[in-house]
């Protein structure tokens, strides 16, 4: 039966497969880092107060669970379903802006590639990227992991990775997409926010998933 204690503790059993604390969960699903604090989960008057849907379907997709994998911790079942390992193909920022690694798409292609194995599971299409350097700090450190998903739909508010024509590689967040341009507002504050033309644009390809 789907109850209010039972759908907190799927929460933390979430958290814990992906060896995350409640927050460290909301702050990969890009919620407010307290969202899913035991002091959250009662109104001031005691009455229990539930997860939103939205927040639900964006700690499934951060960690890449099945929302089947969520259900069985939901219902307490036992022997849950272990999430699955995927090996996806790993390359440094400054190996992404250089030629011969992706077609015309942004998918990967060649031979060759470096594998990293992830506790979550990606799309057939997915590769990951490490990140280098304090560009995209406070949100991603040097040597934290990326994956990607080109081809992904992408929305206002979405962490994205743009290859330009002229090589350069950037992480920033979505803030609107035209025919003729794409607005980008960067993660670290010291670096600026990007307009730049579709036509000098390469590829986009959506963040789906970052070690932390």
């Amino acid at each position: 039966m789907l109850s209010h204690d039972r759908v907190w503790a799927a929460i933390d059993a979430l958290a814990e497969r992906y060896s995350l604390s409640a927050s460290g969960l909301a702050r990969r699903a890009g919620l407010d880092s307290t969202a899913f604090n035991k002091s959250k989960r009662l109104s001031s008057d005691g009455r229990p107060r539930w997860p939103s849907t939205e927040s639900l379907a964006k700690i499934i997709e951060a960690t890449g669970a099945s929302l089947e994998e969520f259900t069985v911790l939901v219902e307490g079942r036992r022997g849950p379903v272990e999430p699955q390992r995927t090996a996806v193909p790993l390359l440094g920022f400054a190996q992404a802006g250089a030629g011969g690694f992706f077609d015309d798409a942004g998918y990967p292609s060649g031979q060759g590639w470096d594998l990293v194995e992830l506790p979550t599971r990606a799309a057939e299409t997915s590769y990951a990227l490490k990140v280098q350097g304090d560009s995209m700090l406070p949100l991603y450190r040097n040597g934290d992991v990326l994956i990607v998903e080109p081809g992904a739909p992408t929305r206002k508010g979405d962490r994205v990775v743009v290859k330009t024509t002229a090589g350069e590689v950037m992480a920033k967040v979505l803030d609107r997409q035209t025919a003729a341009s794409i607005v980008l507002v960067s993660l670290n504050p010291v670096h600026p926010d990007r307009d730049i033309p579709m036509r000098d644009v390469e590829w986009v390809a959506r963040i789906v998933w970052a070690s932390q």
